[in-house]
């Protein structure tokens, strides 16, 4: 995993603000190449203990309901890349047609989809994409373009590594679509209230890049998925005003 010459990055993303952030990362070249053969090892390591499950999922989705196994959206990863993530699919088809975000109570998710939505199962096929290079275990969660459209100069920042399968905000967020069901705009609250604060722990996580700390992130994810509460007292969200 390297970092382009700061001249060789999107013009969009050499301003001041990215700059800080750039010069931060810039000194821990040795970290992040370790953190591409972890995640090369690791994903591959994962792919192959969990292709039983993976061929689980597979054939309870395709008994569930009409359309294909996987869910392909297009993403923004590192410098502002478009790719095609892989998700198992939790809805029925053409339900992004409706909206971009998901409630909890979402009467377009499936009945497996509720399952795996809840396990996390659905992501664990993005386990292709790190391996791949478009994204990594621990990074900003990879957003549409028409959201990635809304950044402020410093988010940009964001899109100096590639995006990540699960991090700090993850964590704090893992109940995000039970949050938006409070919301009369769900996508409007999404953009305004809930990513710039998770924003905030994306960037901190920039400023403390470490493989120590991308390790402990990962267990705490588990912990998470498992039921472990993780509460912040500076979150405060309010959907009304």
């Amino acid at each position: 995993m390297m970092l382009l010459k700061w001249q060789r990055l999107p013009s969009e993303m050499q301003t001041e603000e990215v700059r800080k952030y750039y010069d931060i990362l810039k000194k821990k070249r040795l970290s992040l190449f370790f953190k591409r053969v972890f995640d090369i090892v690791i994903s591959f390591l994962m792919i192959v203990i969990l292709s039983p499950t993976f061929l689980v999922i597979a054939i309870a989705i395709k008994i569930d309901s009409k359309g294909p196994v996987f869910y392909r959206q297009t993403r923004i990863t590192q410098y502002g890349k478009c790719f095609k993530i892989h998700k198992f699919r939790s809805m029925v088809v053409g339900a992004d047609k409706k909206t971009r975000i998901t409630v909890s109570d979402d009467d377009r998710i499936t009945k497996v989809g509720r399952v795996i939505r809840k396990l996390r199962l659905d992501e664990i096929c993005q386990l292709f994409d790190v391996l791949c290079g478009n994204m990594t275990f621990v990074g900003t969660r990879p957003e549409v373009p028409a959201f990635v459209e809304k950044y402020t100069p410093e988010m940009m920042a964001t899109l100096l590594l590639p995006a990540g399968i699960t991090s700090e905000a993850s964590v704090y967020f893992k109940d995000e679509a039970l949050l938006l069901n409070s919301a009369e705009d769900a996508e409007k609250a999404y953009i305004e209230k809930i990513l710039p604060v998770k924003m905030r722990y994306n960037l901190r996580e920039l400023e403390n890049f470490g493989i120590g700390r991308d390790v402990g992130i990962m267990f705490k994810t588990v912990f998470a998925v498992l039921g472990k509460e993780y509460k912040d007292d500076n979150i405060t969200l309010n959907f009304n005003g």
